[in-house]
């Protein structure tokens, strides 16, 4: 007596395991790129050309003020007056020593205001700061 096996071919299953392995993986770098990419681009602030200017890389924790043709000045979307950024750069100051701060000043802004907010820096014992500029014909700081 022979018996014949007859095979039941099963349905396909969907591996479901790389899927969202996948998935995962195109989250990380999505959430990593906007961290990286944010240059405060919604605040509309024309920086001065200089022909030596470069492209920075972005150090960890970097705190970018926006001075703005105004005089306003303007941090992580908050508007701060010239005393609160100082109290705030103290604090920041004492708990990280040497913190990296980009100054982001309009070309159109007074001297005076520029030289205002470098003065509240140092006075927060903030040494480390740069101005940002663009290079010529770049529309990117």
């Amino acid at each position: 007596m022979r018996f014949v096996r007859k095979t039941r071919q099963s349905a396909p299953k969907l591996a479901l395991t790389s899927m969202l392995d996948v998935i995962f993986l195109l989250l990380c770098f999505f959430v990593t790129v906007s961290v990286f990419s944010q240059w405060e681009s919604e605040i509309s602030i024309k920086l001065p050309s200089a022909s030596t200017a470069e492209t920075p890389e972005r150090l960890p924790g970097e705190i970018i003020i926006n001075l703005a043709a105004d005089g306003a000045i303007t941090v992580n979307g908050a508007r701060l007056s010239l005393n609160d950024l100082g109290v705030r750069l103290a604090k920041v100051a004492k708990f990280y020593p040497g913190q990296p701060v980009i100054i982001r000043a309009d070309k159109e802004v007074r001297y005076e205001l520029l030289v205002e907010l470098i003065d509240t820096c140092r006075a927060s014992d903030i040494w480390n700061f740069s101005l940002a500029t663009e290079g010529a014909g770049d529309g990117e700081p």
